[in-house]
């Protein structure tokens, strides 16, 4: 087994390799120590002239010594293939993983277990040689809210609602509704994959029906793919869609909403504003915020949990709501009603 120090200048030479363009003038040792450097190598300028002469006896190089600076380049009508993943490639493979596993279909994921694969190995074995190789374990993206856990997904049932998906054909399945609490035949137009957080749902209409909804995928009990096409996908956009915030839930309307916070609540909306447009204004005793939201339900979730931080003002159908939820929730919470 090579050693550590071996298995380093190795990498740093396929690198390199994989930084010389096909044509002259070719690129300086000066830029490929610039770019070496950036993805975590240490090496000297002399090291990649001594590479760079090592490698021109095995591998068609030439170098323009036509002037100075020299640039390195591939020989012309020379067509050659390096096999395997850059440094870069195997980092960005490693931080994307587990993020577009959900996204992808598995026709499409089975191609890329390889690359997954090799970049954990290519890690791996520079992990103790280059800092650029450690950068998976020194970032990571968490969820602001609650750790919930991921619902459970049938794998066979996920790969039908995403081959249905990229042939463009309808499902026929059974789909669970909480809402109801029963399951329903449904044949589908799917035209979209989201993942919102935890859940992935699959956006699509119920024919005969012409409006786009969200299925949430841990809710089908079964899915079959129909020989059908697919109806509706020339009239939908999913940036357009999303857009709109369909996927905050809710009525998709706008609304002027005006409410006192407190001081430190108006300090973190400061540096996360509600919108473009948000304003606050400094009261006696905290601060009005005043902002054109969307009226959805992640907004009445948002107000809710902030409890006596804030207050809301406006609309007053909003008040209202907010008003009555947390009275009925100051009931249950009173002595009379104690469960234990």
């Amino acid at each position: 087994m090579p050693s550590a120090k071996t298995h380093s200048a190795l990498s740093r030479q396929w690198e390199l390799l994989q930084q010389l363009p096909k044509r002259s003038p070719g690129i300086t040792v000066s830029e490929l120590l610039t770019r070496l450097t950036a993805t975590g190598y240490s090496i000297s300028r002399r090291s990649i002239e001594r590479d760079l002469r090592d490698l021109s006896l095995v591998f068609p190089l030439q170098c323009n010594d036509g002037g100075t600076p020299f640039g390195w380049y591939w020989k012309p009508g020379v067509s050659v293939e390096l096999q395997g993943i850059t440094l870069t490639e195997a980092v960005s493979l490693a931080l994307v993983e587990d993020a577009i596993r959900p996204l992808l279909p598995g026709s499409m994921l089975s191609v890329l277990e390889p690359r997954f694969e090799h970049a954990r190995q290519k890690l791996k074995g520079l992990e103790d040689g280059n800092p650029a190789a450690r950068w998976p374990d020194k970032v990571a993206s968490v969820r602001p809210d609650f750790n919930l856990r991921a619902p459970e997904i049938q794998a066979e049932t996920l790969e039908s609602l995403q081959h249905a998906l990229i042939s463009e054909q309808q499902v026929h399945c059974q789909y669970y509704s909480a809402h109801n609490d029963k399951i329903s035949e449904l044949t589908l137009n799917p035209l979209a994959i989201v993942q919102r957080g935890l859940i992935t749902y699959l956006i699509a209409t119920a024919a005969p029906y012409t409006d786009v909804r969200q299925f949430a995928v841990h809710r089908f009990r079964e899915a079959t793919v129909l020989d059908t096409p697919c109806q509706g996908l020339e009239s939908f956009e999913l940036k357009t869609y999303l857009d709109t915030d369909a996927l905050q839930f809710g009525k998709p309307e706008k609304i002027l909403f005006k409410a006192w916070v407190s001081e430190h609540q108006a300090r973190l909306i400061r540096e996360t504003p509600l919108s473009k447009d948000m304003a606050l204004e400094a009261l006696s005793d905290g601060y009005q915020v005043q902002a054109t939201v969307n009226n959805t339900w992640q907004l009445h979730w948002w107000i809710l949990s902030l409890g006596d931080s804030l207050i809301v003002q406006e609309p007053a159908v909003l008040r209202q709501q907010v008003g009555d939820t947390l009275r009925r929730a100051a009931a249950a919470y009173g002595p009379e009603n104690c469960l234990l």
